[in-house]
């Protein structure tokens, strides 16, 4: 599968099934396939979520952050092993995920995965979650091709 750097919505759209609104990347802006995938999220863009998380002082649930990463380790593997048909990525397994900085509203967040491990069907992947150079989030997760 091509791809060109940036990828906006349109393109991650024709990577994952996810449509809007929980599509949880803007865009990519670095990838290196079967290796590591760099996404951003503006949580402004997740304003229906934030509506009732928390009225008042609405911050990101850490669960939206843990489907962005997922979201992006999805893309990265659409691209990187998208032979002669699509795949699709499904998540088996959050291994562990530490939050470490409260994101709010007017934050950008910026998902740096990468891929460790691969035994077909199965991906492991280490990512973390930057609010401009604080971590936000630390993630270990796997998932399944079908």
């Amino acid at each position: 599968m091509q791809f060109t750097l940036p990828m906006d919505s349109e393109a991650i759209m024709k990577c994952i099934p996810h449509r809007d609104p929980f599509v949880m990347i803007d865009s990519v802006i670095e990838m290196e396939p079967r290796a590591k995938i760099v996404t951003i999220k503006k949580a402004k863009h997740l304003h229906e979520f934030l509506r009732g998380h928390f009225p008042g002082n609405p911050i990101v649930p850490g669960v939206l952050i843990v489907e962005g990463i997922a979201q992006s380790a999805a893309v990265l593997t659409s691209i990187s092993y998208h032979d002669s048909h699509p795949v699709s990525c499904f998540l088996t397994e959050i291994s562990s995920a530490r939050f470490r900085k409260i994101v709010g509203i007017n934050d950008e967040l910026r998902y740096e995965v990468l891929q460790t491990n691969f035994r077909k069907p199965f991906l492991w992947f280490e990512a973390k979650a930057f609010v401009g150079e604080e971590i936000a989030a630390i993630v270990k997760l796997s998932a399944q091709m079908k």
